[in-house]
C-alpha cells in the first residue's frame, strides 16, 4: 500500500509544480489532461523503473518511444529525473541516457540535454536543483549545471556553469550572480529565460 501512496504523492507534486510555474494552468484536472510535458514525465517514471531491470530494457525503450511519438518529448529511460520537474510546452525536448536532472527544474520547449561523444559512460549533463533552461537551449556533454543556475533561450552550453550563474549565447558566456541576486531569484516567480540576455548587457 506504500507504493500507491508514494505514487499519488509524486503525482500531486507534479500537478502542483505545473500550476505553480505556468500562469495559464487553471485547474489540476486541466493540467493532468492537457499537459504533454507532464504526461512524458509520468511515462518516464514507469520506463525508468523498468530500465533498472536488464530484462525489461527493451520494453522500457519501446514505451519511451511511444511516449515520444505522442508527446513530442524524448526522455531516455536511463535518464535520472528529480522531483517536481516541469517541462513547459514540451515539444522538441531531448534528454539523453546518462543525463541527471535535479529537483524543481524547469525546462522549456526544444531543450536538448545531449552528448558530444559516441563513447560509453557518462556523456550527458547533470543539472542541479532549481535550474531553469530556456527554450531552444542546448546543454551538451558531461557538464555540470549548478543549483539555481539559469540558461538563456537558445544558449549552447559546453562547459560547467557554477551555482546561481546565468549562461547565455553561442557558445554560452557565464555571468556569476551575487548572493543577493540569487536570493531575489529564489523569492520571485520564474522569469522568461529569453529575457536573461539583459543580465549580460
Amino acid at each position: 500500500m506504500a507504493l500507491p501512496r508514494r505514487a499519488w504523492s509524486i503525482l500531486r507534486e507534479d500537478l502542483q509544480a505545473a500550476r505553480d510555474r505556468d500562469p495559464a494552468a487553471r485547474t489540476r484536472l486541466e493540467v493532468a489532461l492537457a499537459y504533454p510535458g507532464l504526461h512524458a514525465l509520468w511515462v518516464h517514471r514507469v520506463s525508468h523503473r523498468m530500465w533498472r531491470n536488464p530484462l525489461l530494457r527493451l520494453p522500457a525503450r519501446l514505451i519511451s518511444q511511444i511516449s515520444r511519438s505522442i508527446t513530442g518529448v524524448e526522455i531516455h529511460p536511463g535518464a535520472q529525473l528529480g522531483r517536481r520537474v516541469f517541462i513547459d510546452h514540451g515539444m522538441g525536448i531531448v534528454i539523453g541516457q546518462t543525463a541527471v536532472v535535479g529537483d524543481d527544474v524547469l525546462l522549456f520547449h526544444n531543450v536538448t540535454l545531449g552528448g558530444r561523444t559516441m563513447t560509453h559512460g557518462k556523456r550527458h549533463p547533470t543539472l542541479g536543483d532549481r535550474v531553469v533552461v530556456g527554450a531552444g537551449a542546448k546543454i551538451l556533454g558531461p557538464v555540470w549545471i549548478g543549483d539555481d543556475a539559469q540558461i538563456g533561450a537558445n544558449a549552447v552550453v559546453v562547459k560547467d556553469v557554477p551555482a546561481g550563474a546565468v549562461a547565455v549565447g553561442v557558445p554560452a558566456k557565464i555571468r556569476l550572480a551575487t548572493p543577493a541576486e540569487v536570493a531575489e531569484r529564489q523569492r520571485r516567480s520564474v522569469e522568461d529565460p529569453s529575457l536573461l540576455i539583459e543580465y549580460m548587457i
